[in-house]
């Protein structure tokens, strides 16, 4: 059983690594507009279209439905619990030099999203057909989906287009989340299941989808390389306990109180414990949020998921 755990992250953590290595070597010899136009392309066709190809395949027999409940769960507890802390901060009187920060808007915006968002679908896909296997991907799924529509680009849309670099009335926000190209793909992915498409069109969706995946994990390591200092580790650290540590424990003891048990439990648990999702730097990218702190979150949380992963694989068996 240990053996066999100890191959599956090793054959897990080789990709992943290498991607991302990969990546952070481009970074320091490409033009710095390189990731900022595939940030770009992810945003507006990458995601997107990987949405769709995911949903088609994937088998949502059973009530893999309850996987979105799970996911929406730990986004209403983590925002609250990210707020509650930068406020408690903010009013406590002097702020120290790491966390100065916190009084500008678009640094609350960047907390709040990588406590509450998981890299649910570019890195919890890859890590649940590791570790759990392909019957129950279904659920992986559809947790992704909730945390893409409500949490990525619903909640964190609004966040983002709130409290970014230029601020938004409401009814900006609300337009930012209504022409977000991944909301409608997600309908349009559920509307193709009940079509049988040509096997070539299913063959490009799929190998869209997956190299998105590869171009997301590149940008992660670009962006990675411009990465100046390391001086907001302080700042990031208590947003990376609720969303690496905190939220993925008391969804795994929640599941198992309620009657969860085995592969399923074990899906949401892996799911809820991704690092901050990569979707958080899209953001960050896209309405002008605190960069920096975004970029330490997702390299810190990139770290601490090779150490976290054996943990709650151990602690919620399949």
């Amino acid at each position: 059983m240990v053996n066999s755990l100890g191959m599956s992250l090793l054959h897990l953590y080789m990709p992943l690594v290498g991607w991302v290595g990969l990546g952070w070597m481009c970074g320091r010899l490409l033009p710095l507009q390189i990731p900022y136009l595939l940030g770009k392309y992810l945003f507006w066709c990458g995601v997107p279209l990987s949405v769709i190809g995911f949903l088609y395949q994937a088998d949502l027999s059973g009530p893999v439905w309850l996987a979105s409940l799970v996911a929406w769960g730990g986004i209403s507890t983590g925002l609250p619990l990210m707020w509650s802390w930068i406020q408690w901060q903010i009013h406590r009187g002097s702020l120290s030099p790491p966390l100065q920060r916190l009084q500008q808007p678009k640094t609350q915006a960047s907390l709040l999203l990588v406590a509450t968002l998981g890299n649910t679908g570019y890195l919890g896909y890859p890590v649940i057909l590791a570790l759990v296997g392909a019957p129950y991907f279904g659920w992986a799924i559809f947790y992704d989906m909730a945390t893409i529509v409500v949490g990525a680009y619903g909640i964190g849309v609004l966040l983002a287009s709130r409290l970014g670099q230029a601020h938004r009335t409401l009814a900006q926000a609300v337009q930012a989340i209504v022409i977000n190209p991944t909301l409608w793909s997600c309908f349009v992915g559920m509307a193709l299941r009940s079509l049988t498409l040509p096997s070539a069109l299913v063959s490009i969706l799929q190998a869209i989808a997956w190299s998105s995946v590869v171009l997301a994990l590149l940008l992660i390591g670009m962006r990675l390389s411009q990465l100046a200092t390391w001086n907001h580790v302080r700042l990031v650290s208590v947003s990376l306990g609720i969303k690496l540590l905190l939220l993925p424990l008391t969804m795994g003891i929640l599941l198992s109180l309620l009657g969860f048990d085995g592969a399923p439990r074990l899906v949401m648990v892996l799911q809820a414990a991704m690092p901050p999702a990569f979707s958080t730097l899209v953001l960050a990218e896209n309405f002008e949020l605190d960069r920096e702190t975004t970029v330490t979150a997702l390299a810190l949380g990139s770290v601490a998921l090779l150490i976290t992963l054996p943990v709650w694989v151990w602690l919620f068996p399949v």
